[in-house]
Parts: C-alpha cells; sequence; structure tokens
C-alpha cells in the first residue's frame, strides 16, 4: 500500500528507498492524501529523478500550484502523465449500487448558541494576533484554538474541564447520562428508522471523547453498537462482530477507519463532524462504498449551523477543486475519485488536499 511511504522524512519512506529492483509499482487509491508532497514521495520511488528535491518541488510547484498558478499546473500534468495509471470507480466497479450523499444543518439551541458565540469571540481575539506572526508556536496555538471552536460547535460539555479537550481521554468508556446534545438528537431521528428497518450504519468522528459520549446515547436509545479508535485492541474482533451482525451502529474514529477496511455491510454513513481534507472523509466514507456493497449507500453529514463547521465545509470545497484541477484536468471537474491504480512505473491519484493550513485560510475560518 503506497499510501504508508507517501511522507519522504519517515523511516518507512526511507527504507523502502534504499531497495534496489528493475522497475518499481506503486499502487494505492489514496496516494495523495495531504498534499502534493504525496505525489512527490511516490514518484522518487517509482520514477525516480522525475521531479526535482523535495525543496525545489515546493518552491517551483507545489506552492505556486495551491496558489493557483495554471502554467505550473499544466507543466506538472504534462510532467507526471507518462508515469500514471489512473483506474475510476466506474471502471473497476461499473455495477457499484449508487451513492447518495445529503448535509443535515444542525440548529443549536439557544444556550449552545450563546456559549459557541462567547468562546468564538474569545479565540478570534487570540487567533487573529497570532497570525501576524507566522511561527510554528503561533500556528499550534491557532490550530488549537480552531479545535476548540470545533468541540464547541458539537458540545460544549467536551470543553467543561480545559483539559477535556484532549485526545488523549479516549472515548471508548461510556460517559454518565447528560442532556443530549442538538447533533445527536439530529442522529438519533435520523438513525432510530434505519436501524428498524435491518439496516446497519457507520458513524464517525475525528474526536474519540465525542465518539464515546455519542456510542453512549445511542446504546440508551436500544441501538446496539461497535466501537473502534486507535486504542482499540482487539480490531479484528471487533470489525468481525460489527460483520456477522451483532451490532446496529459502528461507531469509528475517522483516522482509525480511514483505509484498509471494507465494510459492505452498512449501507448508511454518518459523519458527525466534517473535516477540511475532503479526501480523508471519502475514504471513510468509502469503507461502505466498495466493491461487494450489493445496496445503495445514503451518506449525512451533519453540520452544525453558523458555526466553524459551515466554513471548514466551505474550505473542503475548495480544497476538493484544486484535486480535481491537479489530477483530471479543469476540464474533468466532475469525475469521481480514483479507486486504485497500477501500472509500469504507475502512481496513484486520488485523495489530494492541502495539509497544512495557510494563515489566510486560519483566518477565515475563525472570522464572520
Amino acid at each position: 500500500e503506497a499510501q504508508f511511504v507517501k511522507n519522504h522524512t519517515s523511516a518507512t519512506y526511507k527504507a523502502v528507498r534504499r531497495l534496489r529492483a528493475p522497475s518499481t509499482v506503486a499502487i494505492t487509491g489514496t496516494p495523495m492524501e495531504n498534499s502534493l508532497a504525496d505525489l512527490w514521495s511516490l514518484l522518487s520511488i517509482s520514477a525516480p529523478g522525475l521531479l526535482p528535491s523535495p525543496d525545489r518541488f515546493t518552491a517551483e510547484f507545489r506552492r505556486p500550484i495551491e496558489r493557483g498558478s495554471a502554467p505550473k499546473l499544466a507543466s506538472l500534468r504534462a510532467r507526471i502523465r507518462p508515469f500514471m495509471l489512473r483506474r475510476t470507480k466506474e471502471q473497476v466497479a461499473a455495477d457499484l449500487p449508487a451513492k447518495t450523499e445529503q448535509v443535515i444543518d444542525v440548529e443549536l439551541p439557544a444556550s449552545h448558541r450563546r456559549a459557541y458565540e462567547q468562546r468564538l469571540a474569545r479565540e478570534r481575539q487570540k487567533v487573529l494576533g497570532l497570525l501576524e506572526d507566522d511561527t510554528a508556536q503561533s500556528r499550534f496555538t491557532a490550530l488549537k484554538s480552531l479545535t476548540t471552536l470545533r468541540l464547541m460547535a458539537l458540545d460544549p460539555s467536551l470543553l467543561d474541564d480545559e483539559g477535556a479537550a484532549s485526545e488523549g481521554k479516549r472515548g471508548g468508556k461510556r460517559p454518565g447520562r447528560r442532556a443530549r446534545s442538538a447533533k445527536v438528537e439530529a442522529l438519533l431521528e435520523q438513525l432510530e428508522p434505519v436501524v428498524a428497518e435491518g439496516h446497519q450504519a457507520l458513524v464517525f468522528s475525528q474526536f474519540t471523547r465525542y465518539l464515546g459520549m455519542v456510542r453512549g446515547e445511542l446504546e440508551a436509545a436500544g441501538i446496539t453498537t461497535a466501537y473502534l479508535d486507535g486504542s482499540t485492541s482487539d480490531r479484528a474482533g471487533v470489525i468481525e462482530a460489527f460483520r456477522s451482525g451483532g451490532a446496529q451502529a459502528f461507531l469509528i474514529s475517522l483516522k482509525a477507519g480511514g483505509f484498509g477496511l471494507t465494510l459492505t455491510e452498512a449501507d448508511y454513513v454518518f459523519l458527525l463532524d466534517p473535516w477540511w481534507n475532503p479526501q480523508t472523509e471519502e475514504q471513510a466514507v468509502d469503507r461502505a462504498h466498495r466493491i461487494g456493497q450489493d445496496k445503495p449507500v445514503m451518506v449525512y453529514r451533519l453540520v452544525s449551523a453558523g458555526t466553524i463547521e459551515e466554513k471548514v465545509m466551505a474550505l473542503k470545497a475548495k480544497k476538493a477543486e484544486l484535486f480535481e484541477r491537479v489530477v483530471e484536468g479543469a476540464d474533468a471537474a466532475g469525475e469521481a475519485r480514483a479507486e486504485g491504480v497500477a501500472g509500469a512505473g504507475a502512481v496513484g491519484t486520488a485523495g489530494m488536499a492541502q495539509a497544512r493550513l495557510t494563515a489566510a485560510e486560519i483566518r477565515d475560518l475563525i472570522e464572520h
């Protein structure tokens, strides 16, 4: 799986780069999850010398393309095209059932809205002053503020303790009873009739503590669950229990379930919080929409209205458009994303999004 060598500073990449072979093929469905640097890594292995050094590539191609340079985009596409073989889902699995996606806007109750606006004012004042000085520390603080606002958009109780937002606290333990948040209410409104009809569902969130809270609410409502995050010890056993029908809903952290899973028993997918990397979300959704799926797949994205989540959705759309320009060309922006690639000296082309948020993007997320 070529995704494991997409980071050219990792030990795995360096070990693979040292291997000697008469020819090399990089095969993956998600080779550019984060940025054009992922593309550089895979091509440096499968077609050494095609692209300049990482620093020169960043200066000559990555930054200009991310800023919208059409000549640099055309130049890069012309250079890499002979070394890429791409297959879309339509080509690989022409009989794959349809995937329907819907955004559900969740209105926050008055108390939640007030708490969110108060926190927004505080974090905005902090972040806008930091963005003038683009240091590693200021960027870390800004990203921490964005995470705080994303948690507030989900449920203010996630920040009752200032340390509670830390993802060091794993979400597998069930919380005590509490008032349901608006988003959990919206999830149950959609999920209860689905499982009552015998369907199974995947429920994704990036925040394990929140996912654990949601698990408790679903089980309190009589919905059986399975749970998977990075700390799950018996991963295979949990997956098999869901596949065999032992749970109606499978709650999965976005990172733990991003790739390597086939869960075609589920035909409903719920994304509880949006992420600005569109391909990370697509990888999660495609755990259900894969070869072997024989039912139409319904995908629901729950977005808290009037919060940073709406801004994240807009940023995600912009990054998806960048992927289309790099991979598909401006005239093919509606084509499906890649399911897999193979070929002599080939590299896949799915899953591109800019990893590092710019100061302008952070400002757009935090301002009105």
